[in-house]
C-alpha cells in the first residue's frame, strides 16, 4: 500500500431497467460521479442502491471499490471504449490500494467514516450489460483486477480527494487477491484454504465455500 492513498471519485446510482437480449433487467451497475461530500451509511452511500440484494449489497458489500490504476489496463484492452470513473459499477474509485497488497480485515479511515476490507468482487452478467460485451465477465475475472468491498464500521461523510488512512492492519495475512486465486486458479491450495477459513472478517458464505472445498480435498476435519 502506498502513502498517498485517496479517493479519486465517489460514484452512486439507483437501479434502472435496461433491455438485455430483448428482456428487461433491473440493475444498479450504472454509477455516476458526484461532487461534494456524501454520507456513507451501513448499507450504502446516500443516493445509491443495489437492484438484486440476493447477490449485491448487504453489510459486507456496502461499498464497492475499484483501483483507478486498473483503468489503464482496460483502456489498452478496449481502446475504442470510453471508460469514465464508475464504469465498473464501483462506488469508490481509489488511488494507492491494490488487491495484491490489501488483507481481508484491514481497516481504514475515509473522510469521517471507518471501513474494513471484506472480499473481492465476483463479476456477474450485469457487467456485460454495462460494457455491452458478454466477454468482459470472463476477462475481468481472469485479469484478477476485481476490486473489492468495504464493510462500514462507522458511518460518516466521504468526498473526492479524501485521504484513505490505514488504522488497523489485519492480523491474518490473507490478501484480497488470495481469495480470487482460490476461486479461480488455485482451487487445490490446501494451505491457503485453511488460512482463508480462519479469517473472521471474510464473509461466512466464502468461509463455508472454502471449508466445503477443503473437506473434498482432505476429508472432514
Amino acid at each position: 500500500m502506498q502513502s498517498d492513498m485517496k479517493l479519486i471519485s465517489v460514484n452512486v446510482g439507483l437501479p434502472r431497467v435496461v433491455m438485455s437480449h430483448g428482456d428487461p433487467v433491473s440493475t444498479g451497475i450504472f454509477k455516476e460521479p458526484v461532487a461534494g461530500p456524501i454520507m456513507l451509511r451501513t448499507l450504502n452511500l446516500d443516493g445509491d442502491r443495489q437492484a438484486d440484494l440476493s447477490v449485491h449489497g448487504g453489510p459486507s458489500k456496502a461499498v464497492y471499490v475499484y483501483p483507478s490504476e486498473h483503468y489503464d489496463y482496460w483502456k489498452h484492452e478496449f481502446p475504442e471504449m470510453k471508460l469514465p470513473w464508475g464504469m465498473f459499477g464501483e462506488n469508490f474509485t481509489t488511488a494507492g490500494l491494490f488487491e495484491s497488497e490489501l488483507n481481508i480485515g484491514d481497516k481504514f479511515r475515509v473522510g469521517s467514516a471507518m471501513v474494513m476490507v471484506t472480499e473481492p468482487r465476483m463479476p456477474c452478467y450485469k457487467l456485460g450489460i454495462r460494457f455491452d460485451r458478454p466477454d468482459i465477465v470472463k476477462r475481468f475475472l481472469a485479469s484478477e483486477r476485481t476490486g473489492f468491498y468495504f464493510a462500514v464500521l462507522q458511518e460518516g461523510e466521504v468526498g473526492v480527494d479524501d485521504p484513505i488512512e490505514l488504522i488497523e492492519g489485519s492480523k491474518r495475512s490473507v490478501r484480497v487477491s488470495d481469495i480470487t486465486r482460490l476461486y479461480t486458479r488455485e482451487k487445490h491450495n490446501v494451505g491457503l484454504l485453511r488460512s482463508a477459513i480462519k479469517v473472521a472478517a471474510l464473509p461466512e458464505s466464502w468461509r463455508s465455500y472454502f471449508q466445503h472445498r477443503l473437506e473434498k480435498l482432505t476429508g472432514p476435519s
